[in-house]
């Protein structure tokens, strides 16, 4: 039988579904945990606003531990909305004997602006919360708050954490998402060790309704599945910033993380191998496809939806090749990871045109560059003279350079279907052609080959 570690999240429930315990238990499922709950406040919220809130009487909020604890073998537990000094102080008895991993959201505020979190329950949620906490993970506001000062930059985060560790939490995760920069840096620190930051890229998206209680869920259920502390928080990072990527809008404010993204990247997977088998196939068969072929060979690359690394992009195992006598073949099948360079290429081109999904390279000569244009494609050029030192030296970071320095350059990168690499010393020239997806691939190809 399949062991399901019982993961329990004890907070207030969002009727809008983004945050609280529906966001706490969605996120437990996606991560391969059983969800339980303890609620401890009803809330009357949609996107837009807090319009309600009722809280559950703190004998119940027991009631409801006592049942969860005794029955199920919970490994890990996380809180959020508490809500009032009298349930706080109720919870503080019973998690004090308990024997698994306590993540500690301090939720204070909604997204929407409303308290979460009754003045009166602030000292109290420092008192007998917080040195029960194996992890505690504030933003910015709440750590300002609870560390009695204002954060400004990095040394203040140093400060802050140290004054948060003082209040008795084995370990803090102050998150960087309220900082105004260009990464969001999320810091982390245990006692007695340098503060650690953990940078990842900004996603672009309003849909930010539950990212505190998705992020710290995240962590839960890692450490219910056994990972050490600073791996769960580096995976649960990954995890919703993969979820923020595929965020969607249900309503007229901000929406929520798409926690069901492990999901439907999953469920992808064999339909797109599928589909690569098949556009490789219809390529091998093109007439005069191997004139296109270069020297170092040609590889088609195409990426799940809301790829985040090379892994979740499928290309042929031992590229596609020619004979002699213009036999072109499919040298092993479609594999994810199989390409890390035009697996790159794929992944920065979509960082400019998110409707990207695939890349082909072809051979780089005057007659393939004319049939391009003539075909009525549209090219972007990259140097590779102009290559900054660190990307030069670092494996493909050719490819992340150059695909992102040519889109960006274009007066219309959206409309980019060929990025062309004059090549350099020891590196041939290559184009390598965009598409959204395989059958737009395929038109593009028969388009150049049309006019060659």
């Amino acid at each position: 039988m399949h062991d399901c570690p019982v993961i329990l999240t004890i907070a207030g429930s969002d009727s809008g579904g983004g945050a609280g315990i529906q966001a706490d238990l969605k996120t437990f499922a996606m991560l391969g945990g059983y969800g339980a709950s303890v609620i401890t406040a009803l809330t009357a919220q949609n996107t837009v606003a807090v319009s309600g809130i009722h809280p559950v009487p703190p004998d119940f909020v027991i009631q409801q531990y006592q049942a969860v604890t005794s029955d199920m073998n919970v490994r890990a537990a996380k809180t959020g909305m508490l809500f009032s000094a009298e349930i706080i102080k109720a919870l503080g008895q019973v998690l004090a004997q308990r024997s698994f991993p306590l993540v500690v959201d301090p939720v204070c505020v909604a997204q929407s602006g409303t308290r979460l979190l009754e003045e009166s329950a602030v000292a109290a949620l420092a008192r007998n919360i917080f040195p029960l906490a194996d992890l505690l993970t504030p933003n910015l506001p709440e750590a300002e708050l609870f560390a009695g000062m204002r954060i400004k930059n990095a040394q203040d985060i140093c400060e802050a954490a140290e004054r948060l560790l003082a209040l008795g939490p084995k370990a803090v995760l102050i998150k960087g998402g309220h900082m105004d920069s260009p990464a969001s840096t999320d810091w982390y620190v245990t006692p007695g060790q340098k503060a650690i930051p953990l940078m990842q890229t900004r996603v672009d998206t309003k849909n930010l309704h539950g990212t505190g209680c998705t992020l710290s869920a995240a962590i839960t259920a890692h450490l219910g599945l056994g990972l050490d502390m600073l791996v769960a928080v580096r995976r649960a990072q990954h995890f919703l910033h993969a979820a923020l990527r595929a965020s969607y809008s249900v309503g007229a404010g901000g929406g929520s993380p798409n926690h069901a993204v492990p999901l439907v990247k999953e469920q992808a997977r064999l339909g797109l191998l599928r589909d690569l088998a098949d556009a490789g196939l219809a390529l091998s068969q093109l007439p005069r496809f191997a004139r296109l072929i270069p020297e170092v060979r040609t590889n088609f690359a195409l990426a799940l939806p809301f790829a985040a690394s090379n892994d979740d992009v499928a290309a042929f195992s031992g590229r596609i090749t020619c004979t002699r006598r213009g036999e072109v073949i499919l040298a092993g099948g479609p594999e994810f990871g199989a390409s890390s360079h035009m697996a790159r290429v794929v992944l920065a081109a979509r960082k400019v045109n998110p409707r990207l999904s695939c890349a082909l390279n072809i051979i780089c000569n005057e007659a393939t560059v004319g049939a391009v244009k003539r075909a009525g494609l549209t090219a972007a050029h990259f140097s590779r003279a102009e290559e900054p030192e660190l990307d030069r030296e670092m494996e493909g970071g050719t490819m992340d350079w150059g695909t992102i320095t040519a889109l960006e350059r274009h007066k219309t990168p959206g409309s980019v279907d060929a990025v062309i690499d004059a090549g350099g010393v020891g590196k041939e020239p290559m184009i390598r052609l965009l598409a959204a997806d395989t059958r737009d691939m395929l038109g593009k190809v028969r388009r150049i080959l049309d006019i060659l």
